[in-house]
């Protein structure tokens, strides 16, 4: 199989995400189907944040393993170690802080926009809903960007069969994280426009093309780590803010099953590429 097939496959890997998307412009006005939809998008962030952590974790262990054996480099361990640590950390407060900022830009009042309002950024300018789900993607791209990086490191490896493997799971996966970045827009009064949501698309899931672009070309353990590690920590971040909103929301029982059923959605789609030997 050629690059360039390699490439376009991984491109599809990560439009997949787009089948999720028009969930976002679904309309009901009950608080039951908000909290379900808003508990299970939790569910499937918490996977793809064990996800993302684990697989960011497993290097530092493995370096700790062989140092300790005395068949490895203690310098590895450490330096592996703080490119988990930095790039977690930077993952999650640049997020807190970003938002901070769009916040104390922006505070308009009821009625029309502001002065300091219409010459704010276009992130600024969202609404609540629609900065979270901005958010949600922009966490989710990074993920996505470190599949796309397996995936190229695959094919360069001369491994097409497991790249093909992981562009199906990826692909299944990103079906199921399109409906995680809508979730919080669902049901709220203004439906969000096909443009909008072609972008979110585009943050979310373009990133699996781009990855396997670099991952063919250039193959390293330490970046790979750091962008696993980025993309957990501005997980993270997203998923405290959706558990902000359904306790808002209130529903505990009901948002309890939409959790379990998003975690089984991620769990369901992972196991994928595990029965496939991936």
């Amino acid at each position: 199989m050629s690059d360039g097939q390699i490439l376009a496959l991984g491109a599809v890997a990560g439009l997949t995400i787009f089948l999720g998307l028009p969930i976002g412009r679904v309309r009901d006005p009950s608080m039951p189907a908000r909290a379900l939809l808003n508990a299970a998008a939790i569910g499937i962030l918490l996977f793809l944040f064990w996800d993302t952590l684990t697989g960011a974790f497993e290097p530092v262990e493995a370096a700790l393993v062989r140092a300790n054996d005395h068949g490895g480099s203690w310098l590895r361990f450490l330096g592996l170690g703080a490119v988990f640590v930095v790039a977690f950390t930077i993952g999650l407060v640049s997020l807190v802080h970003y938002d901070a900022w769009l916040k104390r830009r922006v505070k308009s009042g009821p009625g029309a926009a502001s002065t300091q309002e219409m010459t704010a950024g276009p992130v600024a300018r969202l609404s609540g809903a629609q900065r979270l789900a901005f958010f949600i993607a922009l966490g989710i791209g990074l993920h996505n960007l470190s599949e796309g990086l397996a995936i190229g490191q695959s094919a360069a490896r001369g491994d097409v069969s497991l790249a093909l493997l992981l562009i199906i799971g990826f692909g299944l996966h990103n079906a199921t994280e399109g409906f995680g970045i809508v979730a919080p827009m669902a049901a709220e009064r203004e439906i969000p426009s096909w443009a909008f949501l072609g972008v979110l698309g585009l943050i979310g899931g373009g990133p699996t093309f781009v990855g396997t672009l670099i991952g063919q070309s250039f193959v390293n353990d330490t970046v790979y780590l750091g962008f696993l590690a980025l993309a957990a920590g501005s997980i993270l971040y997203v998923v405290i803010e959706l558990l902000a909103v359904a306790r808002k929301l209130g529903h505990k029982e009901l948002m309890t099953w939409g959790i379990i059923l998003g975690l089984v959605a991620g769990f369901a789609t992972d196991l994928v590429l595990v029965a496939a030997g991936a």
